[in-house]
């Protein structure tokens, strides 16, 4: 059976390729398959494929190599847009922080000053309100006090540095709560919103603690215009009851009363000419009145010598115990129980004290002012001539000598040599009762 031979059942066979090479006298053939057909035309499309590819990116390299560059200056460029937005946030943000430091620091130095100066202020109100008190003006515990350190900042941390965490320091010397963060966003860098920062955090504190020390100079100041007033009044009636006794009022080193003429000096500005300051020295003027007029007061005879003693005897004409007929009682005479103390009714200088006629055992005391005043009659005399006793002294016993019925105390007071009525002087005490000691 040849190669034309032809099948029965399938019909005819396909024909063979037969590829002959011939080299001289040499012949070869090969039978070409399909599947080398196949193989050898998928080479040529790979090959022609790379080629095309080889040429194309040959062709077009330059353009790929400069849209690559253009998007990485372009990538560069956004980059440098996004770190010079950031930094100029950065120095935004400084900025702020350095202004919110000024501002706490200049709200820190004016606190301070005003501390400094209630303080100085308090110093000196103390001072009046002790002289006040003494005085019996006032009770010091009822008076305003002066927080002196409860606004007062922390002198030390006063200047709150802004390295590592300045904002944080400056924040825990105000309040709670975050300052206007950085905005995440580069897109919104133009506006930063106005969210309340530490300077307007502390322009509000500080006004609140402003407020409040003003209201702490306000009562101080009320508390000095009441105490002026009060003081004046006490002073004008003191001086209306030794006016009526014609008593000298105390000189007081009031401007007016000085002597002007061997003074000098270079003028120099007042150190302080605010009204509180002045309303201080008015205080002070009235205090010094009031203790110059109370000291007066205090130093005559304005009390009684024997409170809740019977009075045998008043002070005028009556009829002699001894002789029987019309005579001038020149004192008043009060029950006592024999040996019991007598004390002065004023502080002063012992003239006398001893056997004196009538009185027997007497005591005459210098109160100063042209009066002055005896006591009478007493068993035992304790003190000499020129001792100086006070009101809580005992200057003898009572007793019964000289001319007298029984024991009793003679009291009488004096002024510039002539007796007067004791009782005068116990009833302007009872009025002075509430201003002197």
């Amino acid at each position: 059976m040849n190669g034309g031979h032809q099948h029965r059942v399938f019909g005819k066979r396909a024909q063979e390729h037969i590829l002959i090479l011939a080299s001289g006298d040499k012949v070869r053939h090969m039978t070409v398959r399909p599947w080398m057909a196949a193989l050898a035309f998928c080479f040529v499309g790979v090959f022609s494929i790379g080629y095309l590819l080889a040429t194309s990116y040959l062709v077009l390299r330059d353009d790929l190599i400069g849209a690559t560059m253009a998007r990485q200056a372009r990538m560069q460029h956004d980059y440098e847009d996004r770190i010079a937005a950031l930094r100029a946030q950065v120095d935004r943000i400084t900025s702020r922080q350095l202004l919110d430091q000024q501002v706490v620091e200049d709200k820190v130095d004016k606190l301070m000053e005003q501390q400094m100066a209630l303080t100085s202020r308090h110093g000196k109100l103390d001072n009046l309100l002790d002289r006040a008190e003494s005085s019996g003006l006032t009770d010091k515990d009822s008076a305003p006090s002066l927080p002196a350190q409860s606004y007062a900042p922390a002198i030390k941390d006063k200047r709150a540095s802004l390295g590592e965490s300045g904002i944080e320091a400056i924040e825990k010397q105000l309040a709670s709560g975050a300052p206007a963060d950085a905005t995440p966003d580069n897109t919104t860098l133009a506006y930063v919103p106005a969210t309340e920062t530490v300077g307007d955090r502390a322009d509000r504190i500080f006004s609140k603690v402003t407020l409040s020390l003003k209201d702490v100079e306000q009562d101080q100041r009320n508390r000095v215009e009441q105490l002026t007033s009060d003081a004046g009044n006490a002073a004008n009636a003191i001086e209306s009851v030794l006016t009526r006794f014609k008593i000298p009022m105390p000189e007081t080193a009031s401007k007016q009363d000085r002597d002007d003429s061997a003074v000098g000096g270079p003028y120099v500005e007042p150190e302080s000419n605010d009204d509180f300051n002045n309303s201080l020295i008015a205080l002070d003027g009235a205090l010094t009145r009031l203790e110059a007029v109370r000291g007066t007061a205090e130093s005559l005879p304005f009390r009684n010598p024997a409170v809740g003693k019977e009075i045998t005897s008043p002070f005028g004409n009556r009829r002699d115990p001894f002789l029987g007929r019309l005579a001038l009682h020149s004192g008043i005479d009060f029950r006592f129980s024999p040996g019991e103390k007598i004390r002065p009714t004023a502080p002063g200088k012992v003239i006398s004290a001893g056997w004196t006629g009538g009185y027997g055992n007497m005591v005459e005391i210098d109160h100063g002012n042209g009066i002055s005043t005896r006591y009478g009659h007493m068993s035992q005399v304790l003190v000499t001539a020129g001792d100086t006793v006070d009101r809580k002294d005992v200057i003898g016993l009572a007793g019964s000598t000289g001319r007298s019925t029984g024991t009793h105390l003679h009291y009488e007071v004096r002024q510039n040599g002539r007796a007067v009525d004791p009782v005068y002087f116990m009833n302007a005490g009872l009025k002075l009762a509430t201003y002197i000691k």
